[in-house]
């Protein structure tokens, strides 16, 4: 069963999805949840609001869930690559693309990091455009630069 619940936060109102107790999604507010959810809390979406508070803190570095993305191979070697990105710090899409084997793959890395369903989990927000500028964000371009400055301020 798949199971979503809103909590708010220092960025407005987060939707967290979970099935068979790992974390699926996360939606931010400007996202429409889609059909199929059942909107209930659970023991590890709780959790993951905890930790989600911790982080906006600045109490929290990274976070301990058990997560479940849904994408192809290729997506999960780069959202495994975001994963390792430190707490306070960046990497460009080229980066990404040689930590993952793929140096020419630059492009098909910013597709899977736009795909990513679980943002700040997986830390996407950690990617900018090799001539350091910050490039695309589902929740926008302020919550990036707000993610951003949250960790360089706490590092």
């Amino acid at each position: 069963m798949k199971r979503v619940y809103d909590y708010e936060t220092t960025i407005g109102k987060i939707g967290i999805a979970e099935e068979d107790d790992r974390i699926t999604h996360l939606f931010f507010e400007s996202e429409e949840t889609p059909e199929g959810y059942e909107r209930k809390e659970t023991p590890v979406l709780k959790e993951a609001c905890k930790q989600l508070q911790e982080y906006f803190s600045g109490k929290r570095k990274g976070f301990t869930l058990p997560l479940a993305p849904s994408g192809t191979e290729f997506m999960q070697k780069v959202w495994n690559a975001l994963c390792v990105i430190p707490y306070g710090e960046t990497r460009s899409y080229k980066d990404i693309a040689a930590a993952i084997g793929s140096s020419k793959a630059y492009r098909a890395v910013g597709m899977a990091n736009n795909r990513n369903p679980i943002a700040i989990m997986i830390p996407c927000h950690r990617v900018i455009g090799a001539d350091g500028k910050l490039v695309g964000y589902a929740a926008g371009l302020d919550i990036k630069k707000f993610l951003l400055e949250l960790e360089k301020k706490n590092k």
